[in-house]
């Protein structure tokens, strides 16, 4: 068998590099070469005890341009220059093994120095860029000719635009009374996408796709404050994305897990932790011990308090699609993957919500290999954690069609209400029920001006009677409107808020407690000590510009349920 070992790709043409053995050095700095823009790290043979390695990509001045890590469940990393705002001519890649050879593993051992010589091809054809190479799945047409680049250009990355888009130019949608068609497409189909993105290229445009992350001076001058000669200085706050889950754990306190950033790239910093007591984010993916779910997006994440674990469930990455279950220990913080019983196709942009101790995952997209575009679900899958299985109940009633990208709250801990979503080329407005206890479903015939029909958008309960639906996306633009549903008067209303006014599409709600947020402000006059003040929370998503957020907004649940 293979021996373990860590290789390294610098540039397209060159040959892997060995930087880590199974008997070396478990540190070690790389000077990457000046003419090199593409980086590739993997590994090779079993991991054994090994847990992980901790890898960053830092500048001249030691600061972190970029972190991953390795694991066996997340074998290979990469990083181009074009896509790294800080990469400058020198800079070097540090690696550092966790676990395996207790022996090897000694942090005051210091870091073995490696040379890289530059690879000059013999040839001088032109490739493809990384991006093709590495590249994202194609949903648009493919090329006729691979070596045309003009097709290869048409067809570049594409995934997780539209999770079963279609190639129609405009997308129709479902209307309400008084919508119109027309308007740019936010997350448009894969030739449209790779078009755009050829132009800006040959243009020599700097053009970020849904990519809006912090300044770069920043982050940068944020880390040269807090870095030392033998420190690492660390970022401070999560890049800008899409797609991701945030999920609450306690009053204070919330988990961001995945999504997609800049250039559709998927985040190299996919998990972190919001403290609401200071409004604070901690880089959380070293915290935690055991395998890290592969990096995703369309994914769900449930919170069960009785456990006190989080539970993540599917979601999609480029070729991959996920139907496996992670499941992170916030008690110990240790993460286990499921060897669960039973069928469950690999969904995507599905819903999931915790009843009794079980999750119930309601429709989602799914690969179909060879029609296009891709299908969508109708089903309800039960996943058990005590038996470790997934199962399909009896369900009666009217079962709503089939689709994607909507969202479900769970009210009074005994019904289902689902909202909205997308199956190409239709995108809804509709409401369905779910009884949990008679496990059957009901069209839920709504009054007011209802939200106009929409995918992706977020959602959060307010209360035991109401919940809130913010943003999404139509097939041609995102949205901004906010509403209000009244499960007991079955009854929209739609609320103008500044704080909420900001188009969105991906991003998450959800409600946190914040009176000990206001008692640390000193605003603490009208805070009622014999009850909880949350309020709404708003993280990620991209407008209309394509630019991602990374920003939190609060509104106060109060001030949301006084306007109805």
């Amino acid at each position: 068998m293979e021996d373990f070992g860590i290789y390294a790709v610098f540039g397209l043409q060159a040959p892997p590099q060995r930087l880590l053995s199974a008997n070396g050095c478990s540190r070690v700095c790389v000077a990457v070469p000046r003419t090199v823009q593409q980086v590739v790290l993997f590994s090779s043979g079993p991991w054994g005890d090994r847990i992980c390695v901790n890898a960053e990509l830092n500048d001249t001045e030691r600061i972190p341009i970029t972190i991953g890590k390795l694991t066996p469940y997340n074998r290979c990393l990469s990083w181009e220059q074009w896509e790294e705002d800080t990469w400058t001519d020198s800079v070097t890649l540090n690696l550092r093994l966790e676990g395996g050879n207790p022996a090897t593993e000694n942090w005051s051992e210091p870091e073995q120095i490696l040379a890289v010589k530059e690879y000059t091809p013999k040839d001088t054809t032109v490739h493809r860029s990384a991006q093709d190479l590495y590249g994202k799945r194609k949903r648009g047409r493919m090329a006729a000719d691979e070596n045309d680049q003009d097709n290869v250009s048409e067809t570049g990355e594409d995934e997780n635009r539209c999770p079963n888009g279609s190639k129609n130019s405009t997308t129709p949608v479902r209307k309400a009374k008084g919508q119109s068609k027309g308007g740019q497409k936010l997350f448009s189909n894969g030739t449209e996408a790779a078009k755009m993105e050829g132009t800006a290229e040959v243009a020599g445009e700097t053009h970020r796709i849904l990519g809006k992350t912090p300044p770069p001076s920043v982050t940068r001058t944020k880390n040269k404050q807090a870095k030392t000669s033998t420190q690492t200085a660390a970022i401070v706050s999560p890049s800008g994305r899409w797609g991701q889950t945030l999920c609450p754990i306690d009053a204070q306190t919330a988990i961001l897990i995945g999504g997609q950033g800049a250039r559709m790239h998927f985040c190299k910093d996919p998990m972190w932790k919001l403290c609401t007591e200071d409004m604070s984010w901690m880089a959380a993916e070293t915290l935690a011990e055991g395998p890290t779910p592969e990096a995703r997006i369309g994914h769900t994440s449930v919170y069960d308090p009785d456990s006190k674990r989080i539970f993540v469930f599917g979601g999609s990455k480029n070729k991959k699609w996920f139907n496996d279950v992670h499941i992170l220990d916030t008690q110990s913080w240790k993460w286990t993957m499921v060897e669960a019983q039973g069928k469950v196709p690999p969904l995507a942009y599905h819903s999931c919500s915790m009843f009794r101790g079980e999750l119930f995952v309601l429709g989602g997209v799914f690969p179909n290999p060879n029609p296009e575009p891709d299908g969508c679900s109708d089903s309800l899958y039960i996943f058990d954690p005590n038996l470790s299985i997934w199962y399909e109940p009896i369900v009666t009633g009217d079962k709503p069609s089939p689709r994607s990208g909507h969202s479900a709250c769970l009210m009074q801990e005994r019904k289902i209400y689902m909202f909205g979503g997308w199956d190409t080329p239709v995108c809804y407005n509709d409401m369905f029920m779910l009884d949990l206890g008679l496990m059957e479903f009901a069209v839920v015939k709504t009054s007011g001006k209802a939200p106009s029909p929409r995918s992706w958008h977020g959602s959060a309960v307010l209360s035991d009677t109401k919940f809130l639906i913010h943003g999404g996306y139509n097939g041609n633009n995102a949205l901004s409107d906010t509403f209000i549903f009244d499960i007991e008067t079955n009854s929209w209303t739609e609320l103008t808020l500044p704080q909420l006014s900001v188009p969105r599409a991906g991003h998450s709600l959800i409600t946190m407690n914040t009176t000990s947020l206001q008692l640390l402000s000193g605003d603490s006059k009208d805070v009622d000590m014999d009850s909880e003040d949350k309020s709404l929370m708003v993280f990620g998503g991209g407008d209309n510009e394509r630019n991602f957020y990374s920003d939190v907004t609060t509104v106060s649940v109060k001030e949301l349920l006084s306007s109805v």
